[in-house]
């Protein structure tokens, strides 16, 4: 995607910041979108299908505001979602990591779902009104997925034995990805987020759900990946765009 005439620094931030939350709320989309069909219970199943519905929907309104700051490239929600590859998308590493059982991914919404609640509630102090606007739309919904996902964690870590060994081998698999959440990159800078406040709000709410739920919250020093924002992407990215994009890849321009 390279601009025709020069973008100024903040608009590029302004887009670059957008792409990353689409990506964030795409990537995590299409992960729940696996379970269709293959919930545990018709509920359920129906449950993590919506919010996959509502994460896609909420990657498309960030799409098609960055399409509009692209116009110059003649960019669409589309091309920004299908087209690019691999290297450009800026989702953190932890949505891509793959779902393994229904622990992993319960526990993967929970802490995705907390650090989105969060971050959009301080996106409604900004002065971008069209992303403001968005992220007040997203945090209705992204309410339900915190209240939805914590009470799984809840019941996974104060079940039964198998429940709480399966939701602890979750927590030691995707605990090193939660680091990178409140690392800022160069885009994130100027966009009036508090990432220190970020943190302390996001942790006191996995605290509380943890110690609810009697899971250990891992040692605070501990290692953490990261890289995904700035485009260095596990292999799981990869499988990910070989499916989603294969359609508008093999058929150019197709449309709904």
């Amino acid at each position: 995607m390279k601009a025709e005439q020069p973008i100024n620094l903040s608009t590029n931030q302004l887009i670059n910041y957008l792409l990353h939350l689409a990506d964030n709320s795409l990537i995590m989309g299409h992960r729940n979108s696996e379970w269709c069909g293959h919930g545990p219970i018709l509920e359920q199943d129906i449950a993590i299908s919506n919010i996959a519905l509502d994460l896609i929907g909420q990657a498309r309104n960030f799409y098609q505001y960055a399409a509009t700051l692209l116009i110059v490239n003649k960019e669409t929600e589309d091309s920004l979602a299908y087209l690019r590859d691999a290297r450009e998308y800026k989702n953190c590493l932890l949505v891509e990591q793959p779902n393994i059982d229904w622990a992993q991914t319960i526990l993967k919404q929970f802490l995705f779902s907390t650090y989105q609640y969060h971050l959009y509630r301080q996106l409604q102090n900004i002065k971008d009104e069209q992303l403001k606007a968005i992220a007040a739309k997203a945090l209705k919904e992204v309410t339900y997925h915190v209240r939805w996902s914590s009470e799984w964690v809840i019941r996974l870590g104060d079940g039964t034995e198998e429940s709480k060994k399966r939701i602890c081998r979750a927590v030691d698999e995707l605990w090193m990805f939660t680091g990178e959440l409140f690392e800022p990159a160069s885009y994130e800078l100027n966009m009036g987020i508090n990432f220190l406040l970020l943190k302390e709000e996001w942790n006191q709410k996995v605290r509380s759900v943890f110690e609810e739920a009697t899971i250990d919250i891992p040692a605070e020093n501990k290692w953490h990946q990261s890289g995904g924002k700035t485009g260095n992407h596990s292999e799981h990215l990869g499988f990910i765009l070989a499916e989603m994009q294969f359609l508008q890849r093999a058929y150019p321009n197709s449309e709904w």
